[in-house]
């Protein structure tokens, strides 16, 4: 069944007397418990793409349906609501409240949620644990190293249990070995989970853990292939 149903999906500018399209007539179906991975060079359309399925920016033209809900039928706190209950978020730079522990950071979306106060905390250790991170829970970012500040901020997007994580590279401030571990965390969470994940990134090695790849090029989508 599919959770994201774009149509003719479309995001323009005008830059003097022209118009510039970020996106260009995007029409495509992402099924639930997929893992994909969007590719393609800097300023290709994917990262408009990831916010239009984010719910964090509105198309020029076009549909997109999450989960069954036309958002372009909703006004801004209706999609507020619906990024909040649907999708969860990991960046490349963790984006962590410097001055709260990990635990409060996991919290963060509970915050905002219809979910009752008295399960904050438990929800926030669960995601934690889920993570490794529970020996880690009273530490602040600084405490961190930059893999486990990624971990909390997967746990983070992780707590409302919402069907749908997108990452924005999440492995571009990370070594390596760590970026390794990060993806083998995320596979983890695809197969067990069955959370579906669209991964952002440039680096071919990444999106070979995907089991989709999607290539953007001037707006437009150039491949679509299994892996």
């Amino acid at each position: 069944m599919a959770l994201i149903e774009v149509y003719n999906l479309e995001k323009r500018y005008e830059v003097g007397e022209s118009m510039v399209y970020a996106l260009d007539d995007v029409s495509l179906e992402i099924d639930a418990g997929e893992f994909v991975a969007v590719m393609g060079p800097s300023g290709s359309g994917k990262s408009t793409f990831m916010n239009m399925i984010g719910c964090l920016d509105v198309p020029t033209a076009g549909r997109y349906l999450l989960d069954g809900t036309d958002t372009g039928a909703l006004d801004r706190d209706e999609l507020a609501e619906i990024r909040n209950r649907k999708i969860g978020f990991v960046f490349q730079g963790f984006n962590l409240l410097k001055r709260t522990t990990a635990l409060e950071n996991v919290a963060v979306p509970l915050l905002y949620s219809t979910k009752r106060p008295q399960d904050y905390q438990d929800r926030a250790i669960q995601a934690l644990k889920l993570l490794g991170l529970e020996n880690r829970m009273d530490h602040h970012p600084n405490q961190l190293s930059g893999g486990q500040q990624q971990r909390v901020a997967i746990a983070r997007a992780l707590v409302n249990d919402a069907p749908l994580l997108l990452a924005d590279e999440p492995t571009g401030n990370l070594d390596t070995k760590t970026g390794v571990e990060i993806m083998e965390l995320f596979v983890r969470l695809n197969a067990e989970k069955k959370i579906t994940i669209v991964l952002v990134t440039h680096e071919a090695d990444i999106a070979a853990y995907s089991k989709r790849i999607i290539r953007f090029l001037d707006g437009r989508i150039v491949s679509d292939q299994m892996n």
